[in-house]
């Protein structure tokens, strides 16, 4: 494996790269997924960030973890960041041929900005993600918003946050995705992966929508190594599937 660590201003991109071996296929070429954590912008959260990035690495994947800036660091810093991480990993397009955004929470809100808003960074079309996999994503500030995601990346400003309700702002340029969540999350409605969901078939834009019946927020992997210690609810066999179909989506690009 190969591991490395590259400073994007504020921000930190950890990559994680398999090594070829002529053992098995010296110019095998791997898809890379963009790891972005959550945290209400308020913290990068340590469950949704390596523990994540090693089942991809594993799946066949090179993986990278970004670390962005928050708050009270505000937009547009955490786009341009998340922009600037996927334009490295396009800049190494003989590593990384398909890149795609995985982001959970307010770091799904996060990737979903980048899914949708990458011709307005400066990178433009080198911040276009191949594809985005939105994990329990906050993406609308109306009646179904997690308030304090949108007050950290806004600093209360109303009419930021407006623009900034994703479902609002898909077009033919965002980026197909693959969403999940869960239908009794008490913090981050489901309602928001509904919301976007509809806005990507409203634009015929690609999507899978997974919504599972049970299932406490933040549940990042749903597997034993993810969980706080003690916390069984954040165990659940039945959500934990998410990842392969994960993977079986990337597959098709």
């Amino acid at each position: 494996m190969i591991l490395e660590t590259i400073a994007l201003g504020r921000a930190r991109l950890t990559v994680y790269a398999r090594d070829n071996s002529p053992e098995i296929d010296s110019t095998r070429r791997y898809p890379a997924v963009l790891v972005i954590p959550g945290g209400g912008y308020g913290m990068c959260s340590d469950r949704e960030a390596e523990p994540v990035a090693l089942p991809f690495l594993a799946a066949g994947c090179t993986a990278a973890v970004l670390r962005y800036s928050i708050a009270p660091a505000r937009h547009p810093t955490q786009l341009h960041e998340a922009a600037a991480a996927m334009a490295y990993l396009r800049e190494h397009a003989d590593e990384y041929h398909r890149v795609f955004v995985c982001g959970f929470s307010a770091g799904g809100h996060l990737a979903a900005m980048l899914g949708c808003l990458w011709h307005e960074t400066p990178q433009g079309e080198l911040a276009r993600p191949t594809g985005m996999i939105l994990c329990y994503p906050v993406i609308s500030s109306g009646v179904y918003a997690h308030h304090g995601s949108f007050e950290n990346l806004t600093g209360g400003d109303t009419a930021l946050a407006e623009a900034l309700s994703l479902e609002k702002r898909v077009d033919k340029r965002t980026a197909p995705a693959f969403i999940w969540t869960t239908a009794d999350d008490g913090a981050v409605p489901a309602m928001n992966s509904i919301l976007m969901a509809q806005a990507l078939a409203e634009k015929e834009i690609p999507y899978a929508l997974h919504i599972f019946p049970q299932g406490a927020h933040g549940l990042s992997m749903a597997e034993e190594l993810t969980a706080p210690t003690g916390c069984a609810a954040k165990v659940n066999g039945q959500v934990s599937q998410w990842f392969p179909l994960a993977i079986e989506w990337i597959k098709q690009f």
